[in-house]
């Protein structure tokens, strides 16, 4: 996607995409280059803050 001409245009089409959008993407492309066992960690905690909003560890609020 290094040609301007097909990125405007893409841009044109679909928007700018707002900021929310474009953290996920950074989070998502950072998540992609942490090792398989490190991503587990990652879904495990995050799955675990989905289903207990109050963390008992003060460190992480």
């Amino acid at each position: 996607m290094k040609n301007p001409t097909y990125v405007a245009e893409l841009q044109k089409k679909l928007g700018a995409p707002s900021s929310e959008t474009v953290e996920s993407l950074r989070l998502l492309k950072a998540f992609l280059k942490l090792a398989p066992d490190q991503r587990s960690e990652i879904i495990e905690l995050v799955e675990r803050l989905a289903t207990d909003p109050s963390p008992s560890d003060p460190s992480l609020s």
